[in-house]
């Protein structure tokens, strides 16, 4: 039987979403779709031909018995309430990052879900789905090099558009990073310090540019993070876990290597969705699978979000005080004491 979808959000990445459960993944339909703009809604029916009714808000949506799952891919600012009435309402939901943009607006999704007895959000942490992070973390957990001493960790960019500003540094791109690293290494933070070099000419008024985060776990693991958005040569995603036997690294993204006029070269890749466009098709369908054999989505849990939040809002007061700052936690509840992996990949 298959999972009867709701999408709540129908810009590029509900789209792309609808197209995936629609024509390329098994065990999901799209029956139900909502957005703030009507016409959107109306025209992603159009584009992807599906038998689904159009809601005028996400409340009514949710409220379709028929509804199963709810797929939240709206303005981020917005996840908060919508996530909270589908989990209310007992509905599964995959959640698309931020779960909420405040620490708090998480903790309310996390007891609400812990109220439920069981587990029926995911986040969007897709890096945990690319088969790259999924060899290191094997790699780490099999003990090949040891216990982790260090990361170093990249995030660049070729550009970004005049309305990105110094925090979406934290709150847009590395909070990719704080998620991945904290599944990897499997430790909490303890504190985050920003170090600022040199302005790249590339760099807008209002973003600084690039810019380093240290970032120290429980257990005394250092990250040192570099988040690059005006790179201009590309689009680049490194990560190097330092440990006591030995180093792994994040495989390289593949591409065909040439030589010709004297030089061995390969090409790098311009937009992000290329590099983990795999990543989105394999997390969703894991999605579909867990629920459908184990009664819940394995992948990144509400506490997940939690531990993003809590982490990015220390790190964007870092950027403003240059000084360490910590990063505290609340317990971890037993409810989310059992770690999800990723099985299908």
């Amino acid at each position: 039987m298959s999972l009867r979808f709701g999408v709540v959000g129908t810009g590029a990445i509900g789209r792309e979403h609808i197209d995936r459960i629609t024509n390329k993944l098994s065990g999901g339909k799209v029956v139900a779709v909502t957005d703030v703009n009507q016409d959107s809604a109306l025209q992603t029916v159009e584009q992807y031909n599906l038998d689904a009714v159009i809601y005028p808000d996400d409340v009514a949506l949710i409220a379709d018995n028929n509804v199963d799952v709810v797929v939240v891919t709206s303005w981020g600012p917005a996840h908060e309430a919508t996530v909270l009435a589908a989990v209310e309402a007992g509905k599964y939901v995959f959640c698309e990052k931020p779960l909420a943009t405040t620490a708090d607006g998480c903790m309310r999704i996390v007891e609400a879900e812990m109220k439920q007895g069981k587990k029926l959000v995911q986040v969007g942490f897709m890096r945990r789905y690319d088969s790259g992070y999924v060899q290191l973390k094997e790699a780490i957990d099999q003990g090949e090099i040891g216990q982790p001493l260090m990361v170093r960790a990249v995030h660049r960019n070729p550009e970004v558009g005049e309305n990105y500003v110094t925090e979406m540094a934290v709150v847009d791109t590395l909070i990719h990073e704080i998620d991945a690293l904290h599944w990897l290494v499997n430790d909490d933070y303890k504190s985050v310090q920003v170090v600022f070099p040199r302005k790249t000419k590339y760099a807008h008024d209002k973003v600084q540019d690039p810019q380093l985060f240290m970032i120290e776990t429980n257990s005394g693991i250092v990250m040192n993070v570099e988040v690059f958005v005006n790179c201009k040569y590309g689009y680049d995603i490194q990560c190097e876990v330092i440990g006591e036997d030995g180093v792994a690294y994040l495989p390289e993204f593949p591409s065909v290597v040439t030589r010709k006029n004297g030089k061995l070269s390969s090409g790098i890749l311009q937009d992000w969705k290329y590099r983990f466009m795999d990543a989105y098709d394999v997390e969703i369908q894991d999605f579909i699978d867990s629920i459908g054999k184990k009664g819940e989505p394995q992948g990144p849990t509400s506490w997940d979000g939690y531990i993003a939040a809590v982490t990015a809002d220390a790190c964007v007061k870092a950027q403003k005080t240059g000084e360490k700052e910590a990063i505290r936690l609340q317990e971890k509840p037993v409810f989310y004491s059992k770690d999800t992996v990723c099985e299908t990949v």
